[in-house]
């Protein structure tokens, strides 16, 4: 819980299941509630079943549905509305980072660039929690 007492949450949605252990357990530790969803279909079933959490954050690079397809679901089933929405990929093209920020992403932060806990740090700072 934070300093204003509500209860922070996040669903990391990516395809590899190293990775999202590895972010969970990072997370877990400034958050109250961390989920996860092994792609996109997986990530709208939890979001299409009540879950708002506090970030998404979405890589772009899945089989089946991509992140930003993803996004674009959320957003025309004004899944979540108030979730801050970050991209958390190894795809640094600027077109997909322009698509990223029409659909409404308020980060993107690159996998490869980027430490677990600085990816944790800078989520927290792009979604303004303290």
């Amino acid at each position: 819980m934070n300093q204003d007492g509500k209860k922070r949450s996040v669903l990391l949605v990516d395809d590899d299941k190293f990775l999202l252990k590895m972010y969970k357990k990072k997370f877990e530790s400034v958050m109250d509630k961390v989920e996860a969803a092994v792609g996109g279909e997986e990530a709208l079933v939890k979001l299409r079943e009540g879950f708002s959490p506090d970030i998404i954050m979405l890589d772009i690079i899945m089989p089946v549905m991509d992140g930003l397809e993803l996004l674009e679901i959320i957003r025309k089933e004004k899944l979540s509305p108030a979730s801050t929405v970050i991209m958390l990929t190894n795809e640094d093209s600027r077109d997909k980072i322009e698509k990223s920020k029409s659909l409404g992403a308020k980060g993107y932060i690159v996998k490869a660039t980027s430490i677990p806990s600085e990816v944790v740090e800078e989520a927290l700072k792009i979604a303004n929690i303290k």
